[in-house]
Formats: structure tokens, C-alpha cells, sequence
């Protein structure tokens, strides 16, 4: 919502400045638990918060670049996850001109998905939460919510 409400504070970050912003928020709450590009089973995710040695929060942040990318992302973050890791989230900017068709894209990408067991509950207007089967274990299950933000584009200065 801060980016929607100072959007001249945020036109001109890229992905890596826009997930530090998170995690300095995160970091209040969870008293400097949570990290940014840290290792996890197969890759380094953006975002962890590691509480008494679980992982209680694992994220990747992307701009929207199309369906077949979000898709690429979804199963990046799957490879991220070791069988204990049963939460996942896809942090989502928008810098298209129509944030409301992105987001019905991103819903048409995950029916298509093949891991996608259930889903999406919606819990507000840009929060998705679907039910996905573990890849190496597909009874193992993984809650993915996509938390999807319209970010502006810079404007050309004159």
C-alpha cells in the first residue's frame, strides 16, 4: 500500500531495492531474523526468516514480465524449498499500465500450473493463495501465496 500511496518514493527501484525495503519492515517485526538472498536447499531466495532454526517465510520478489516468467518463478521458489518448507510466497511489482489484467493473468498462469492442487482462496484484491504439490514429494503440501503490488514506472522527466 506505501508504494501505491508515495509512488515517487518507489518509481525508480529496481527488484533488489524494493525487496530491501521489505526486509528492513520485516526485520523490525522479526528482530533481525530475516534475511535477503540466503541459501536454501537448491538457490538463494530473496527473502527468509529463519525462527528457532524453522524457516517460517521464504520469498522471491519479481516484476511481472509475463506469464511463462511467473511461471519460471513459481518453480524456482518450488527448487528453494526443502521437504520441511510447507510456505512459500511470490512477491509480485507491476509496472504495466493495466495492474488489473496482470492479475488475472496470474491467476489463468496458475490453473495451468502443474503442481497447483488447490487455489486460489483470495484474501483480498492482490493476495492469491494456492495449495501446490512438493515436486520431489507431490503428497507433501506447500502453501504459495502471490502478493501482487502495482509499483509506477519512472516517468520521463521534462
Amino acid at each position: 500500500m506505501v508504494m501505491e500511496r508515495s509512488p515517487s518514493a518507489f518509481e525508480e527501484m529496481s527488484e533488489e531495492d524494493l525487496r530491501q525495503q521489505y526486509l528492513v519492515q520485516l526485520n523490525g517485526r522479526f528482530e533481525g531474523q530475516a534475511t535477503g538472498e540466503t541459501f536454501n536447499h537448491a538457490g538463494k531466495t530473496d527473502i527468509l526468516i529463519r525462527v528457532q532454526d524453522r524457516n517460517i517465510f521464504i520469498a522471491e520478489c519479481k516484476f511481472w514480465r509475463g506469464e511463462k516468467l511467473f511461471l519460471a518463478a513459481v518453480d524456482q521458489i518450488l527448487s528453494y524449498l526443502s521437504w520441511r518448507d510447507t510456505k512459500a510466497a511470490i512477491v509480485l511489482f507491476n509496472r504495466q499500465k493495466t495492474f488489473s489484467a496482470v492479475l488475472d493473468k496470474v491467476r489463468q498462469a496458475m490453473e495451468a500450473h502443474p503442481q497447483k492442487k488447490r487455489g486460489p482462496s483470495v484474501e483480498g484484491e492482490t493476495r492469491f493463495r494456492y495449495v501446490l504439490g512438493n515436486p520431489r514429494d507431490p503428497s507433501r503440501e506447500i502453501i504459495l501465496t502471490v502478493l501482487a503490488f502495482d509499483v509506477p514506472a519512472a516517468e520521463a522527466k521534462s
